[in-house]
């Protein structure tokens, strides 16, 4: 099997997943890998991750041109300020639409530069600091031009009314970043108002010196 169709096979089989788990729904949220090549594998517009076809996956070359398949999601300039601003980090990129994340995105109290309290070491190692980005129309290229703002020193993202984006090396590890992403979100509403025992900073500290994020 070439490298091309196992990331395909390997893009739907993780997508279902997702989508079996609620992390996504209908038709929402977008995925894209890249292939050696610099070419790029990236969910079509419309679809449903739950039910994504291998063979119908969009392919763009290394300069975002749609090549073949079907038509890419209208987020592309969202994912391709990824892959241009962390170049040497980025394998791909997922974007949801999580419920927990996008209700976090939306409370006045959430921390703009720091969106995830330090409540657990592991979104600290995947995830590092996520920052809050403003309100976009789905599609807007703006989402990309705020993306390239931060340049490069953010491996994930969350847009305020709209959902998550996480970066990372290969694509599983950029789900599994997700999945942690969406999770802390959940347990930091679960235990909001509760005075929760956060780590230190001196826990912080030492997790981002032995475990650099992205």
């Amino acid at each position: 099997m070439s490298e091309e169709a196992r990331l395909r096979e390997e893009m739907a089989f993780l997508a279902k997943s997702l989508y079996d788990r609620g992390l996504t729904h209908g038709s929402t949220g977008n995925i894209s890998a890249r292939l050696s090549d610099g070419s790029l594998l990236v969910t079509p517009t419309g679809s449903s991750l739950g039910m994504l076809d291998p063979a119908r996956i969009s392919r763009l070359d290394a300069d975002f041109n749609h090549v073949d398949g079907d038509r890419p999601t209208k987020e592309v300039p969202l994912h391709s300020a990824f892959y241009e601003t962390r170049q040497a980090q980025t394998g791909a990129v997922v974007h949801l639409h999580s419920t927990h994340s996008v209700a976090l995105s939306v409370l006045p109290e959430t921390d703009p530069d720091n969106v995830l309290p330090p409540i657990t070491p592991y979104s600290l190692m995947q995830l590092g600091k996520v920052k809050l980005l403003p309100y976009f129309m789905p599609g807007d290229a703006a989402m990309g031009e705020a993306v390239k703002g931060l340049a490069g020193k953010h491996s994930a993202v969350l847009l305020a009314n709209h959902g998550p984006v996480v970066a990372a090396k290969n694509l599983k590890a950029a789900v599994f970043a997700m999945e942690e992403l969406e999770a802390t979100a959940r347990l930091v509403l679960l235990t909001r108002g509760m005075n929760a025992k956060l780590l230190s900073e001196g826990d912080v500290a030492e997790l981002t010196t032995r475990y650099p994020p992205g």
